[in-house]
């Protein structure tokens, strides 16, 4: 990927025997699945709770390029890097490695908004979450 990017979050998942699909690959779907998990571990690091009620993260876009098919068994590293940071969100990349290979199976990418769950309008960044993204 080509954006200026930090690493924010590292997190390991393994790959299911039933994560694959008839061609004896992981399936499409699950790919997002781990960028969900890497994301919710990444929001839970930085002390958000994620509860309706109340100001917190969504996503309003999310992709996945697949450049090389992972099978079971095997573990996969979801690294999250942030890019681009804004009022209320941030863009968030993801690489997706098998663990021990260091080349890439997959790409992708979220834009994840702040918003009050109540009115569904989007919300500053709080401010200790912005000092993680923005801290060097």
């Amino acid at each position: 990927m080509e954006h200026k990017k930090k690493l924010i979050h590292v997190t390991r998942l393994p790959i299911r025997w039933g994560d694959m699909d008839a061609y004896g690959h992981v399936n499409n779907t699950v790919y997002f699945r781990f960028m969900e998990q890497a994301r919710v571990e990444w929001i839970e690091d930085m002390k958000v709770q994620v509860r309706p009620g109340g100001d917190g993260p969504v996503i309003i876009n999310a992709s996945c390029t697949f450049l090389i098919p992972m099978n079971y068994p095997g573990t996969v590293e979801v690294r999250t890097y942030v890019g681009s940071i804004g009022r209320s969100s941030c863009q968030t990349y993801v690489e997706m490695r098998i663990e021990g290979d260091d080349r890439v199976y997959a790409e992708g990418a979220a834009k994840v908004v702040w918003m009050n769950t109540q009115n569904g309008k989007s919300v500053p960044l709080p401010d200790h979450v912005r000092a993680l993204l923005e801290a060097e």
